[in-house]
């Protein structure tokens, strides 16, 4: 029941039309801005109403500092105790019983409850609340929700509410939803902004306008920081400046204790200077806030490339959160925010935030979409669909990290990876390290792969490198500091909060089943990186050389100072990809027997080695794409290797094809006449296509060009045509012919000339006319020799040379050669081949 001393919200007037909507099962999206109770005036009146059914409400929130807070506020709304009717779940903690209706709760722990649970069967309804911050995570679960309903539960009441999205879009997207705006409350705030763009420390800004803003307002004040160590350095500042004279200063972050956070956000009658990172941006209310100092930087969640993992990267904000910020100082009265950043600045700044499906690593969203049963990601309903070539990247990610099979089936790996809440880089890194007695020093390592790097980017020469791998010289450093030794890094605010994300870790390996896949080496942690990045696995290009080549073709340069300075396989951890061979910042020497056997191939490859102008083969062994090894072997002949000499031999064919052999030459001369001059035989054209097409038969059995050249090419080319045909070519284009002699004489084609033959004179008496070739059609050109094989006449028409040349010829060949035989009327003579007189 809502306590009557509860003060009405804004939304209170838009309460009816959205229990109508949700009578109707119809989805709800809600605009209200910061102030007007999206988080603690919806959820108590679908309680109290129970139009959305009996089942729980589930009050989705970005952050586990607001899912707490939330509860908090709700229980108190209601009038109940936090962990009865209404409660909390986020990581590592929770307070709910069997009988909470309403839970707070982080988008993950959501995500993870619908894998568990596909249908929400004991949910009524869903509330994602602070949906305009568009995190990977709120869109999948939207997808995922809408699907819910549109196939097996529409009657689940589903609540999309935000502070600045256009509600239109998305009410689209749900399809028949209500859009519903709420025009909220808020007390005019006064923005200010510093004249000029400082260089000087956030935290020497900070306590530079601090001052001025204590005296303007008698309220607490917020102040916005980028991160933990940016909290830490401005408490220090402030207390040095004794600015705290008055005030209480206190730290709010999202890793701080529950009783620290209660302490901060609760009620006070000192007043509070507030270091907050943007957990306080949105659904918590710190009462009492009447002035806010904004940084207008922020550390948000982004994919490095270097080391493939998603990490905090400072930012400036977009001018909705600055707006979402200065509104946390007119909440409860006039206020006034002051902007670390000029006027003319604040234009430059991006309006909205860019969704995290746009630019983000997408590997964590298509497992959880694997293991859920959806395998086509672009399928999926995305309110904003992701980049089809970032999909293609993670699928191919999780394939080498074994979490899901070429079908994209989820493998048993793939589930163990799921029930860690990390990346699945580091879920893999951490199943392979899940031995008792390495998960602590792993987990360190998994901590400075995610987190600022406390050595900024040099190491101190407190260690000497004890195994060829450079984050093992960074866990040492590490391992020692938390012994006492500040001087083992140089960022000391970094390496504490590594430390404390690392027991982070490893409360959530101990508190899962994980256990290794595998045992590989005595190296576990080496082992263990290779497991989550097996694309980074490089090879020097020669021995001793800190270059080498990475999975994917990619040329790597290892750092001079690192560890890997033997081994011929290196791991690639932290990469800076600018320029054309990429920085290997970080790497570790690792074993070949490690590699996973599943990425292993073996292949024999044949290769044209100009040199031998052959056609030879080689063995060569890869892990991935990445050759490890190559040794000759024989070149057995086989269609590979054919189509390879194949293809070198064509580009230098004048050198291979015989063309000067006779026979070949007179072969392809005679199908051309034929082509040309009887084309109703249709023959198979003799030209360049067909010498290539007789060019790849040859190559079947043949590994070298001088194989090649001593082909049979005849018979190949002869083998184009059927016997019929080859009967045809004989008796329209003869090679030989035979004359009144007896002999044979070959028959002579060539491009643009009458097809000829070569004889001597005496051989061709009894002949009286000129035989023709092509079915009758050309006459043969007659070379008409003396016995001496010298031209005396060449002729296209025989009897007109018997009759009006031969006399002259005859009287001249009669002197020259007197015991020849000379008849008279040559076509009533007997052809000789020796051309003497006959004897008497």
């Amino acid at each position: 029941m809502i306590s009557p001393d509860e003060p009405r919200l804004p939304v209170s007037d838009c309460l009816v039309e959205i229990g109508d909507a949700i009578a109707k099962q119809l989805p709800v999206v809600l605009k209200a801005p910061p102030g007007a109770g999206k988080t603690t005036g919806v959820p108590p009146y679908l309680m109290e109403t129970s139009v959305c059914g009996s089942g729980k409400i589930l009050l989705i929130q970005p952050r586990r500092l607001a899912a707490r807070s939330a509860a908090a506020r709700l229980a108190s709304i209601v009038g109940t105790t936090l962990g009865d009717d209404v409660g909390y779940q986020v990581r590592f903690d929770k307070k709910v019983t069997r009988n909470t209706r309403l839970i707070a709760m982080t988008t993950g722990i959501l995500i993870r409850r619908l894998q568990d649970d596909p249908l929400l069967e004991d949910v009524s309804c869903v509330l994602l609340d602070e949906f305009h911050e568009r995190s990977l995570e709120v869109d999948l679960a939207l997808g995922m929700l809408h699907r819910i309903r549109t196939t097996l539960r529409p009657e689940l009441s589903l609540v999309v509410m935000s502070a600045t999205l256009d509600p239109q879009p998305i009410a689209d997207f749900l399809g028949n939803a209500r859009a519903i705006i709420s025009e909220g409350r808020a007390f005019p705030v006064d923005i200010k902004y510093t004249k000029t763009t400082s260089r000087d420390r956030i935290s020497e800004q900070v306590v530079g306008v601090l001052p001025d803003v204590l005296r303007s307002t008698p309220g607490h004040v917020l102040v916005f920081l980028p991160g933990v160590g940016e909290i830490r350095s401005t408490h220090r500042a402030i207390v040095d400046r004794r600015l705290d004279r008055d005030a209480t200063v206190m730290e709010l972050y999202g890793d701080l204790s529950p009783g620290d956070q209660d302490a901060v956000l609760g009620p006070s009658d000192v007043r509070k200077i507030i270091l907050a990172t943007n957990v306080a941006e949105t659904s918590i209310t710190i009462p009492g806030v009447t002035a806010v100092i904004d940084s207008g930087q922020a550390r948000v969640m982004r994919f490095d490339p270097h080391v493939g993992l998603p990490k905090l990267m400072l930012e400036s904000i977009s001018q909705a959160s600055a707006d979402q910020r200065a509104g946390r100082a007119g909440r409860t009265a006039p206020g006034v925010c002051h902007r670390l950043w000029p006027a003319a600045a604040n234009t430059a700044r991006r309006q909205l935030d860019t969704p995290e499906i746009a630019r983000g690593d997408l590997s964590d969203a298509v497992l959880t979409l694997a293991a859920w049963g959806e395998k086509d990601v672009m399928a999926f309903p995305w309110l904003t669909a992701p980049p089809l070539d970032a999909v293609d990247q993670a699928t191919e990610l999780l394939r080498r990290l074994n979490a899901i099979d070429e079908s994209r089936n989820v493998t048993e790996t793939g589930h163990r990876m799921i029930r860690l809440p990390l990346h699945p880089r580091m879920s893999r890194f951490m199943i392979e390290a899940a031995h008792d007695s390495i998960v602590p020093d792993a987990a360190i390592v998994a901590a400075i792969l995610t987190e600022r790097d406390p050595f900024r980017g040099r190491m101190r020469p407190v260690v000497t490198h004890l195994v060829a791998c450079d984050i093992s010289d960074r866990l040492e450093c590490m391992k020692r500091f938390r012994n006492g030794d500040s001087s083992a890094v140089e960022n000391a605010p970094a390496a504490r909060q590594i430390l404390r994300v690392a027991d982070q870790i490893k409360r959530m390996v101990d508190r899962s089943d994980a256990q290794p896949s595998r045992v590989v080496s005595d190296h576990p942690i080496q082992a263990a990186l290779l497991a989550a990045y097996p694309d980074r696995v490089a090879r020097r290009r020669k021995p001793g050389d800190a270059r080498g080549l990475m999975v994917g073709g990619r040329g790597v340069k290892l750092d001079p100072g690192s560890a890997c300075r033997d081994g011929d396989l290196f791991l690639c951890i932290d990469v800076d990809g600018r320029g054309t061979e990429a920085s290997v910042r970080a790497a570790t020497t690792i074993d070949e027997r490690w590699l996973d056997k599943r990425l292993m191939l073996e292949i024999d490859e044949p290769f044209f080695n100009p040199t031998l102008a052959a056609v030879v083969a080689r063995r060569r062994r890869y892990f991935d794409d990445l050759m490890l090894s190559e040794s000759p072997i024989k070149c057995e002949p086989s269609a590979e290797v054919a189509a390879l000499l194949a293809r070198h031999a064509a580009l230098n064919l004048e050198n291979v094809f015989p063309a000067k052999d006779k026979d070949i030459a007179a072969f392809i001369d005679r199908v051309r006449f034929l082509t040309e001059h009887m084309p109703e035989l249709e023959l198979l054209p003799m030209d360049d296509a067909g010498v290539r097409d007789v060019l790849e038969q040859l190559c079947q059995s043949r590994t070298s060009i001088k194989e090649l050249k001593t082909a049979p090419w005849l018979d190949h080319l002869k083998s184009r045509y059927d016997w019929q045909t080859l009967q045809s070519i004989e008796q329209y284009a003869p090679a030989k012919m035979k004359v009144p002699s007896g002999n044979s004489i070959t028959v002579h084609y060539a491009a643009d000339r009458r097809p000829w033959m070569e004889v001597r004179i005496q051989e061709l008496f009894g002949w009286s006319t000129t035989p023709k070739i092509a079915g009758g059609r050309i006459p043969l050109q007659l070379h008409l020799l003396g016995p001496n094989y010298r031209p005396q006449q060449i002729t296209e028409d025989l009897q007109n040379f018997w009759n009006e040349t031969y006399a002259h010829v005859r009287k001249e060949l009669r002197r020259r050669y007197p015991k020849h035989h000379w008849p008279d009327d040559p076509t009533e003579a007997e052809a000789t081949t020796r051309g003497l007189k006959p004897r008497p």
